[in-house]
């Protein structure tokens, strides 16, 4: 008898295995026993009925939380590891209960019995998490900081940049196209500090009475010229108050890094 069809298992992410031993399609395929299921035949019917998990795991489940798996901060402040059959990294979700896209979530239970759930972060769909597994020294990102966001597409890493800052903290993404902008618009109505701008982010001028004075900028904008608008951006009113702060042989080196790269 083929056996039942139950939701996405274990894995972190591509390629790693599930709870039962499955395949893990960035955690989607494991659990229910993998490609054997729990039969000593290697059919169909016990094999990828069990170890597909049901729709290849949509949402929700993703590794099993409780005493199986212990949380630990990263030392990017905001950031945490969470260690079970498999390492991943993660964020705490501002929005319990929800996920933005289709990821896996933990929930695990304090020792005073309340829990909290955090979302796990996948490197191969984010180039901030791929930079802070990389080992990147430092990533700025913090929480209560106010980040600039270039080329939010629809939001996949800016919500998880929404869990570092927290509540006390803003996160402006820019996005120009409108189709990846109404995803970005419908998971800022659930994050409130997150302020959706759909506009140009080469064009600065166009959006920065939008933008509050912000502590980071973070471009992932595919353009060969963003460098060029980088630098017009820290001429814009919405970081000129902060770079004062600056010492003038600082600012100088900022400066002259940003232009040497330009003209590279």
């Amino acid at each position: 008898m083929r056996p039942p069809r139950g939701r996405g298992g274990g894995g972190g992410f591509r390629g790693g295995r599930g709870d039962g031993g499955g395949r893990g399609r960035g955690g989607g395929r494991g659990g229910g026993g993998g490609r054997g299921g729990g039969s000593a035949m290697r059919g169909r019917g016990g094999g990828r009925g069990g170890g597909r998990g049901g729709g290849r795991g949509r949402g929700g489940g993703g590794m099993k939380g409780g005493s199986k798996v212990v949380v630990e901060p990263h030392r990017h402040e905001g950031v945490f590891i969470a260690k079970g059959k498999e390492d991943a990294l993660v964020t705490k979700n501002l929005v319990a209960g929800e996920a933005v896209y289709n990821e896996k979530r933990i929930s695990v239970q304090n020792e005073d019995g309340t829990k909290v759930e955090y979302r796990i972060w996948n490197p191969f769909r984010s180039k901030l998490a791929a930079a802070v597994l990389g080992g990147v020294d430092n990533i700025w990102i913090k929480p209560g900081a106010r980040v600039l966001y270039l080329g939010a597409a629809s939001g996949t890493t800016v919500s998880h940049v929404s869990d570092i800052v927290g509540p006390n903290g803003v996160v402006y993404a820019v996005e120009f196209s409108h189709r990846s902008g109404r995803d970005l618009v419908n998971m800022a109505k659930k994050r409130t500090n997150v302020i959706p701008i759909i506009e140009d982010a080469r064009h600065p001028a166009k959006y920065r009475m939008l933008v509050g004075m912000v502590d980071v900028i973070f471009s992932d904008v595919a353009q060969p010229d963003q460098v060029c608008f980088l630098c017009l951006i820290l001429f814009q009113p919405i970081v000129i108050n902060n770079l004062q702060s600056v010492n003038n042989e600082t600012k100088g080196g900022i400066f002259e890094f940003l232009f040497s790269l330009f003209l590279n």
